[in-house]
């Protein structure tokens, strides 16, 4: 792989990530809405208040993802909502059209954002992270 393939494939797999998780945040807003969503948490065993964290993370967070800023911190701090997520949906078994949702489409994206944090920002990035001078394996995210 090119430093430049590097760059396309995490600016790539930031913007998926991202957009997924402005949906995400935007749907337990204008579809389920808060109170709804607090209700929800509560049902599977999370504080009420923990819904606000969440759709807040997943909103502020894709949006980060989708501009590229701070993308190595923004794609870990959000790896506990991802594994949330798994966990509350573990029971329904793997498919995540299961009955309530598997486990697997959560898992999955908890790998794609340890993916982006390995990779970083790649091509496009806002508010891409410093590099350190010199380092040649900055070169794919720069380019």
């Amino acid at each position: 792989m090119t430093p430049n393939q590097a760059a396309t494939a995490a600016f790539v797999n930031r913007l998926a990530l991202g957009v997924m998780f402005l949906s995400h945040g935007l749907l337990k807003v204008f579809v389920f809405t808060l109170p709804g969503t607090v209700g929800f948490f509560e049902s599977v065993g999370f504080p009420g208040w923990t819904a606000y964290a969440v759709t807040a993370a997943e909103i502020i967070g894709g949006a980060a993802l989708i501009l590229g800023i701070r993308t190595r911190v923004v794609a870990g701090a959000l790896l506990p909502v991802l594994l949330g997520a798994a966990f509350v949906h573990w029971g329904n078994g793997w498919v995540f059209s299961a009955p309530n949702g598997g486990w697997e489409y959560p898992a999955f994206l908890a790998v794609s954002s340890v993916v982006q944090v390995l990779l970083g920002d790649g091509r496009l990035a806002l508010l891409p992270e410093r590099r350190p001078a010199g380092r040649a394996d900055y070169a794919a995210e720069a380019a």
